[in-house]
């Protein structure tokens, strides 16, 4: 069972056309938006975004009371560098991404370990669900907690604004496929966990749960 979920980095965009940004050019350094899911017998964070191994202890430590050692599996969404920055300070951990995610990591031979393809589900009815658009083998997390639905999107959805104007990011791969993918995620999602901001309340008319 699900307990709880914490958001331990609150992300930013590099460029945010919301704020009078150009697409061109970037403003800011970007940080993903990460969520640790606890569980029972189980510490699942997803896209652990700080290199520097003192930087994401302090944040742990700082959102939840945990240390690095404490979590025992790490999700990522896709293979963009900023969303697996901190995997290295996960050694204890599985290390999980949807298959065509955890073969372009490994193929960078950027770590001594492979990270795993993820099964369908994982822990305790955790989805892995294909969220294409912002990268064509992009996948998000789906999990039930306390009545409601919520969907740690990476990149699939940027930020609040983005997701209400249903836009892909400048670098998306498919800007269409993006609209689509944030469409089908609105029918079933109580809360969105964007890959660049804080979480939001999904409002929708109706609630469709296939």
């Amino acid at each position: 069972m699900i307990r709880r979920w914490d958001i331990i980095t609150i992300g930013n965009v590099s460029r945010n056309r919301y704020w009078g940004e150009g697409d061109d050019r970037k403003v800011r350094s970007a940080v993903c938006t990460s969520t640790l899911i606890a569980g029972d017998g189980y510490r699942l964070l997803v896209d652990p975004p700080i290199a520097d191994a003192q930087k994401m202890k302090i944040e742990l430590d700082r959102r939840t009371g945990l240390t690095p050692a404490d979590v025992d599996a790490v999700f990522i969404t896709h293979a963009h560098g900023d969303h697996y920055a901190g995997l290295v300070n996960f050694r204890s951990a599985q290390w999980l991404a949807a298959a065509e995610v955890a073969a372009t990591i490994n193929s960078s031979g950027k770590y001594s370990r492979c990270v795993e393809p993820a099964e369908k589900t994982i822990r305790d009815g955790i989805e892995v669900i294909h969220t294409p658009g912002h990268t064509m083998d992009h996948h998000s997390l789906k999990l039930e907690c306390d009545g409601m639905c919520i969907v740690t999107a990476g990149d699939a959805v940027m930020t609040r604004d983005f997701w209400n104007e249903r836009r892909g990011f400048h670098n998306s791969a498919d800007f269409a496929l993006a609209t689509e993918t944030m469409n089908r995620i609105s029918r079933f999602t109580d809360i969105i966990i964007p890959g660049h901001d804080n979480y939001f309340l999904v409002t929708k008319p109706g609630r469709d749960d296939r």
